[in-house]
């Protein structure tokens, strides 16, 4: 599986896809300050695969034309260097997008202690993970502090992620391309973390309970492993946060995305928003294979980075 493959990829390539990367990143517009619903252009480039980008930008301006609400997403397929990204820069609260940060936080501390995960730790990072627990999230938290999420932000390169003043793990500001560069670091060798602690959470994420598979998964081939973590939060301004995180890959395709929106009036606006992107991702990428058609299951409409929210 690409995913895998990458993990076991020589450092050298690494560090040359990471070049390849870092030109994408660069043209990523910076935050946006606007309060209101936002549109930007679309912009997908490689140099590699020109007319597959080409194609997938011309998909992609349909899939957002029209839409109400605010939607960042930003996406890399690995195997044709395609670099996607839209409104990539801007600013939302992370909701529960955040626990993959922590869990990774929390494997690069028991990393750099030369340790193994207690079996409370692990149990804490299965129910994050799989299960977006907010108990479970807020002892990780307080157990690691401030200052180890952050290290762990400056390591992924995660410049524009800002922790919440107040210690709400849920109201951490993120944006598209900084957490794509997160699931890049989960998917290719480097020196954040071991091969072993990106395969343990690439596993929780490819566990997620089934309802919460919904959002970036959405028309994916049923010959594509899924690995995926959402995130949804209601608040008295910009109405819903939803957003979602996934990674995919076979033995022929390996690619990821982060969408982000706000401004949506309820839950599932924001989830048909960000499926509406991901089915023309999916299809374009892996235009071969049959494409998963279920029925999208739906959580309840209720917060999940929680009320109150975990603080230190």
């Amino acid at each position: 599986m690409p995913v895998f493959r990458a993990i076991s990829r020589t450092a050298a390539a690494g560090a040359v896809s990471g070049v390849l990367v870092a030109g994408f990143f660069a043209a990523a517009p910076a935050a946006a300050a606007a309060s209101k619903p936002r549109t930007w252009p679309v912009n997908c480039s490689s140099e590699d695969s020109p007319e597959a980008a080409e194609r997938l930008e011309t998909r992609l301006r349909k899939a957002v034309r029209g839409r109400s609400g605010t939607m960042s997403f930003a996406l890399y397929d690995r195997e044709r260097q395609i670099g996607c990204y839209y409104g990539s820069g801007r600013r939302y609260d992370s909701a529960s997008t955040i626990k993959v940060a922590v869990v990774a936080a929390l494997l690069r501390t028991a990393q750099q202690q030369k340790r193994e995960l207690t079996a409370r730790e692990r149990s804490l990072a299965h129910a994050a993970i799989t299960r977006s627990d907010n108990d479970a999230t807020t002892v990780l938290w307080r157990q690691l502090g401030r200052t180890r999420i952050q290290r762990l932000l400056n390591a992924v390169g995660m410049r524009a992620t800002r922790l919440d003043p107040g210690g709400h793990w849920g109201l951490t500001r993120i944006t598209a391309v900084d957490q794509l560069r997160l699931l890049l670091t989960l998917t290719r060798e480097g020196d954040v973390l071991t091969a072993r602690s990106r395969r343990h959470l690439l596993r929780l994420m490819s566990q997620v309970i089934s309802s919460q598979r919904w959002g970036t998964p959405a028309g994916a081939s049923t010959q594509v492993d899924v690995r995926v973590k959402n995130g949804w939060l209601p608040r008295s301004t910009h109405g819903w946060r939803v957003h979602s995180l996934g990674i995919f890959g076979n033995d022929r395709r390996d690619y990821l995305m982060a969408v982000l929106t706000h401004d949506n009036p309820t839950l599932a606006h924001g989830i048909t928003a960000i499926e509406r992107v991901a089915r023309v991702v999916h299809t374009t990428l892996v235009p071969e294979a049959n494409a998963r058609r279920v029925p999208t299951p739906l959580p309840p409409e209720i917060g999940d980075g929680s009320a109150p929210f975990a603080t230190n």
